[in-house]
């Protein structure tokens, strides 16, 4: 929906009665695109995120290698346990594949597999996976392996809040979110053939989930990361320590789509303030669309702030236009001018903005 420049929705609605089922220690719901926070529940409380620590080594697979690279199984597989996709020593099978397997069946034969064959070690691996944490933003984090294991000491450490901006930034390519959101995925390499269904059960559970991974140790409880997209909404949902994980997700999910919608407040494309001069006009260069309630949406505006007193060169900063909400800034855009400007043209800018008011 786009919100008209200066022009305040004053129209009252019904306030939404949906109340959250939430059995996690640490849950948090988060716009991907904004990093808006709609619901928190514990979520920058420090604890150990098992398998959901694999987010990460899939960011930096992708980051660092091609979906067509041949990787050759080494010895690194042997000592892992655990959740395994069963590849063994000398095969060879694609980034790409390794990936399906790490991200749909949770495979920490695959983790250190990947690890290996970007870093050479694992320790070096773990190292970018720390460098990109804080990169990001996840402040709370610390990676100490590829795949999530741990002990009664030690294990990848992080937070609902950090894993959310995590799960958001991962979701920015295309092949994260193609093998998230798939259900089956079948392949074959020189030595094996493979089937591997998706443990995220959400996939089938709830009509808007695009994907996510789960993750389960005796020590961090169950985990799980998802995300989902209704009527121009994104979200992703995180829950730490949670035995009914896909009932709190659909429950997140339901309250933030009842409650919230994503209002463009700003369109580089559309950019309509030209005080009607066919041969001046002022352009953005970029977008910007936010999270809102209806009550918030009747308390924002938008507001356009123009230098008039002197001339400007062609394509030059003219001023800036401002989102507010409860009269604070939101959001602040520059604003420029597309053509050589003149007196007469700001003038009509001063007589448009005496009509609106």
């Amino acid at each position: 929906m786009m919100k008209k420049i200066l022009f305040l929705l004053i129209l009252f609605f019904p306030i939404s009665s949906y109340a959250i089922t939430d059995s996690a220690y640490s849950s948090i719901i988060m716009d991907i695109n904004s990093k808006r926070v709609l619901y928190a529940n514990n979520s920058k409380e420090i604890r150990s995120v098992a398998s959901i620590s694999k987010i990460m080594t899939a960011v930096i697979a992708i980051e660092n290698a091609k979906p067509t690279d041949i990787v050759t199984v080494g010895e690194e597989i042997l000592p892992i346990y655990g959740s395994n996709i069963y590849i063994s020593v000398g095969e060879k099978i694609t980034m790409k594949d390794l990936l399906y397997g790490l991200l749909l069946r949770s495979g920490n034969d695959a983790a250190v597999v990947i690890a290996n064959y970007i870093s050479n070690c694992e320790e070096d691996f773990v190292k970018l996976m720390n460098l990109k944490a804080k990169e990001i933003g996840m402040k709370d984090t610390t990676f100490i392996n590829s795949h999530g294991l741990d002990d009664d000491t030690t294990g990848n450490l992080s937070t609902a809040y950090d894993m959310a901006l995590l799960s958001s930034y991962a979701n920015q390519y295309d092949l994260y979110r193609e093998i998230t959101g798939t259900k089956k995925y079948t392949t074959k390499t020189d030595l094996k053939s493979y089937v591997w269904y998706n443990r995220n059960k959400l996939l089938s559970k709830y009509e808007f989930a695009t994907g996510g991974k789960n993750g389960y140790t005796p020590k961090a409880g169950r985990t799980l990361v998802t995300s989902a997209t209704k009527n121009d909404l994104s979200l992703t949902a995180v829950t730490l320590k949670d035995d009914y994980e896909y009932d709190t997700h659909m429950s997140l999910y339901n309250y933030a789509f009842e409650n919230y919608e994503n209002y463009k407040f700003i369109d580089c494309h559309d950019f309509e303030v030209d005080a009607n001069s066919k041969e001046e006009q002022l352009y953005v260069k970029n977008s910007f669309s936010y999270p809102m309630s209806k009550e918030e949406y009747q308390n924002s505006k938008v507001v356009l702030v123009l230098d008039t007193n002197q001339k400007h060169k062609d394509h030059e900063k003219i001023g800036t236009v401002k989102v507010l909400l409860y009269d604070d800034v939101l959001y602040s855009e520059n604003v420029y001018v597309k053509a050589k400007t003149s007196t007469s043209f700001f003038k009509k800018i001063a007589d448009w903005f005496k009509k609106i008011f």
